[in-house]
């Protein structure tokens, strides 16, 4: 009975992203192909693929990475500025950001 109770009582552990250090469900992070213990939600994902992209387009001009490069630095105003965090304004930049490359 008592081995009952304490399987009962016992918390089943959220995993972590192991970039933003939140908790999430299992289906809402992404593995790792050889590192399954490693998990990424899906913003974590998309700013990491955001960095890989900005880093293999170093040095581009082509017009793709030219407007990314742009954008890139439109987000880091925007971020600097605080303009995320305004009641009407951030959750619409917020969902913009969701779309932009």
């Amino acid at each position: 009975m008592a081995a009952a109770a304490a399987v009962e009582h016992e918390q089943v552990e959220r995993p972590t992203c192991w970039c933003c250090g939140n908790t999430f469900d299992e289906q809402e992070l992404s593995r790792l192909g050889s590192h399954t213990e490693v998990g990424v939600c899906e913003g974590c994902a998309r700013w990491l693929a955001r960095r890989a992209r900005s880093s293999a387009e170093k040095g581009a001009h082509n017009p793709g990475a030219v407007m990314r490069r742009a954008t890139l630095a439109a987000r880091g105003r925007v971020m600097r500025a605080g303009l995320q965090d305004w009641p009407v304004l951030g959750p619409l930049l917020r969902r913009l950001n969701r779309h932009l490359p």
